[in-house]
């Protein structure tokens, strides 16, 4: 696919939300793959407009808690979501499998929906996010959601119900405040969000 120049309607993170932390994990090696992934070198900090709008209308209601968002990932090239197709047909490369699919067979991850040949963070309005305090001691440290992002396994289904009810209130109180701005979550994982009313439904970028 051609590599595109930024398409209007999208933009820069940091002019809309300046105070969200932006820790993206697929510019690093930590994460599922253990590799930095393609399309993320330089790391892609944009997302649509209304996206951005959006998550500054939550930022500023979790202000008020003395809590902010940390963002995993945002927009995903297409490159990208190439690349973790690639991975899953390598069957022996399992280096990270205990830390993030521990129960689950690597060549099922596809069709039990922990990964996708087509994903919606390509589109520029999907989200993978947490809770974090921002102020006291604690400033900085996520709110304990059970798992950690990307765990892929039952554990991380938004309402699973054996977790502690400090841990299942901390997802609640991720899923309400998403939801009250528009987002709607992806049962499956408790950190995926997309905005409702995404602008660009049947287009999966690549710039």
């Amino acid at each position: 696919m051609r590599a595109q120049q930024i398409p209007d309607g999208f933009a820069k993170i940091d002019r809309v939300v300046p105070d969200l932390t932006v820790e993206l994990r697929y510019a690093s090696t930590a994460n599922f793959t253990g590799s930095v992934v393609r399309g993320y070198n330089p790391a892609k900090r944009v997302l649509t407009l209304g996206t951005l709008n959006a998550l500054k209308k939550v930022q500023d209601s979790l202000r008020t808690r003395g809590l902010g968002l940390k963002l995993f990932d945002g927009y995903r090239p297409q490159r990208a979501v190439n690349f973790f197709v690639e991975w899953a047909e390598r069957a022996t490369d399992t280096t990270m499998k205990a830390a993030y699919y521990p129960t689950i067979p690597k060549d099922q991850l596809f069709e039990q929906g922990y990964i996708a040949k087509r994903s919606g963070h390509s589109r520029g309005s999907t989200v993978d996010l947490t809770v974090i305090y921002t102020v006291g001691v604690r400033k900085g440290e996520e709110l304990d959601m059970g798992t950690p992002f990307d765990f892929f396994g039952p554990e991380s289904a938004t309402f699973y119900d054996a977790l502690s009810e400090e841990q299942k209130t901390n997802r609640k109180l991720l899923y309400e405040v998403m939801s009250h701005f528009g987002f709607k979550n992806y049962a499956q994982e408790w950190w995926h969000y997309t905005l409702v009313n995404e602008p660009f439904l049947d287009t999966y970028f690549d710039f």
